[in-house]
């Protein structure tokens, strides 16, 4: 028992020591919101510092997510926020059931479809399908950081249809989690133009999924963007927009 205790210690020193050069308000957003994201350490970071980014840059403009499963990317935008003593509109878009269909070029990064693990989602009571979080489950994780509810918009449906009518026209942080070409793609040919200068786009996605990283340099190559995506891990990417 002392051996195994010993190299739980160890492993817990090895953590520390990878996060050293983190800031300890960083890691404290880290920690709590550790159990609401898949996103990991290093994209979580990525979205605490984007805040931090764009706070000390006074870049104006809203914070929009799509695709927030269990809310904890925009809890933690939320709590750097409000670590900063700043406030800004959040949009989370999501179907709040779960995905939505893939289609063929949708495989992962070892070339495999994600129709198989959809089709076997379905078979799953209601609340354990893929990536489904209700609603009210994600209102509930957010009202924990303390953040004014009146600054936090939960929009729900198929982001197909709910963008771009109910987006915001100001964007500072966009972030993509919605996995899929298509949904990517109509994010990027709404949203993106709604990016302010100097403000973020995260792809969260785009090394793990085939179709999420065909629309993004779909997108970049049509519209003759100048982007240096930058490798977060082995699937987040991110650049300022220009």
């Amino acid at each position: 028992m002392m051996f195994l205790g010993t190299i739980k210690m160890f492993r817990a020193f090895l953590r520390e020591q990878r996060l050293a050069d983190v800031p300890a308000w960083q890691k404290d957003i880290l920690y709590r919101v550790r159990p609401f994201t898949m996103a990991g350490v290093a994209r979580t970071l990525a979205t605490i510092s984007t805040v931090e980014y764009l706070e000390k840059n006074k870049i104006t403009g809203c914070i929009v997510e799509c695709g927030v499963w269990r809310g904890g990317q925009m809890m933690a935008a939320a709590l750097a926020l409000q670590h900063m003593g700043a406030k800004r509109e959040l949009y989370l878009f999501d179907t709040f059931s779960g995905m939505t269909p893939p289609e063929a070029r949708d495989v992962d990064h070892e070339k495999i479809s994600a129709k198989g693990t959809y089709q076997s989602s379905l078979a799953r009571p209601e609340g354990q399908r893929w990536c489904e979080a209700g609603i009210e489950e994600v209102r509930k994780n957010l009202r924990t950081t303390g953040y004014p509810e009146s600054c936090m918009h939960l929009i729900p449906g198929d982001v197909e249809k709910s963008i771009p009518a109910q987006a915001p026209e100001q964007i500072a942080y966009l972030r993509l989690d919605t996995d899929w070409y298509a949904s990517t793609k109509h994010e990027l040919d709404h949203l993106f133009p709604r990016v302010v200068s100097r403000g973020v786009v995260a792809v969260d996605d785009y090394g793990h999924w085939q179709g999420a990283r065909e629309a993004t340099d779909e997108y970049l190559a049509e519209h003759g963007i100048c982007a240096l995506l930058h490798r977060i891990d082995y699937s987040g990417r991110q650049f300022v927009k220009l």
